[in-house]
């Protein structure tokens, strides 16, 4: 078995009779070499054989080792691909899951406001800043006048006293003077009240910025504005109107619109705009300014 091993070996097993034919020939080319040389050949010899061996046995261990080598890294990195692949797909289901409770958290709170929105409608609305001015504008002048008219009655009065003493019995023609002055006084009287009466009085006007927020991105916002605008009041004239984000991709109207005080208040517009149900989830007063 050893000899039939030997026998595929790569070794230069005769390079010792080369070497002695090579020193031979360099022999009788310059003459015979003394014993320490030979025997310094000899040694050099055993040492190249020593070598050769050295650097077979290194070859087989490298071809050994770069074979393992080459099956261990392929493994190593296919594990590592397999767990890459594991941690993306993960990676998805979890961004899923958390896009769920998001909206999911997001309809809960479009719930609880429209509960609260619903809660409130029932409680007795406030009564416009409108109505709460003018009344207590109009009673202002109407006490102003009793705290004055003692004066001038009893200027009046004062008056008649002192003409008591200076009445003139027989001056029929003096009294006669009078009643066509009050007569006159009153004519002008009357005809000043007719003209203040026909006179137009000032109509108290407010610009009001609506937010109508929908259900979610889902909403249909054009055909949403077109029902908001679909709601026609006497007194009531829709303005400008644009979309702004919200969060999520949900967006919400922003709608101008200016009312009359005595006409429209706004708990009755909200409530005409809350009734389109499948688009408008709530409504809300931005902005209120009087004109």
């Amino acid at each position: 078995m050893a000899v039939d091993y030997f026998k595929h070996e790569k070794i230069w097993f005769d390079k010792y009779k080369y070497d002695d034919a090579e020193r031979r020939y360099y022999e009788q080319m310059n003459g015979p070499v003394g014993g320490s040389s030979r025997q310094q050949e000899n040694g050099a010899s055993t040492i190249l054989r020593d070598i050769a061996r050295a650097r077979e046995n290194i070859q087989k261990s490298l071809a050994g080792s770069a074979s393992a080598t080459a099956s261990g890294p392929a493994g190593d990195q296919n594990e590592l691909l397999s767990r890459i692949s594991h941690l993306e797909v993960e990676n998805q289901n979890l961004r899923s899951v958390v896009a769920d409770l998001q909206m999911a958290i997001f309809k809960l709170e479009s719930r609880l406001n429209a509960l609260e929105k619903s809660s409130t409608s029932h409680q007795p609305s406030p009564v416009p800043p409108t109505q709460k001015v003018e009344p207590f504008s109009v009673p202002s002048k109407k006490v102003e006048l009793p705290s004055a008219s003692p004066a001038k009655k009893a200027e009046p009065a004062a008056a008649e006293e002192d003409d008591d003493d200076d009445i003139d019995l027989f001056g029929s023609d003096d009294e006669e003077e009078d009643q066509e002055a009050a007569k006159v006084r009153e004519e002008r009287l009357r005809q000043y009240a007719e003209k203040k009466a026909k006179k137009p009085g000032l109509i108290a006007k407010s610009s009001i910025l609506l937010d109508v927020k929908p259900w979610d991105d889902e909403t249909d916002m054009a055909k949403m504005e077109e029902c908001v605008r679909s709601v026609h009041m006497d007194g009531l004239v829709w303005g400008a109107s644009k979309l702004v984000p919200v969060g999520y991709g949900i967006k919400k109207l922003q709608i101008q619109c200016v009312v009359e005080d005595d006409k429209v208040g706004t708990d009755i517009l909200e409530e005409e705009i809350t009734k389109f149900e499948d688009y408008v989830q709530s409504v809300d007063i931005a902005a209120f300014n009087k004109i």
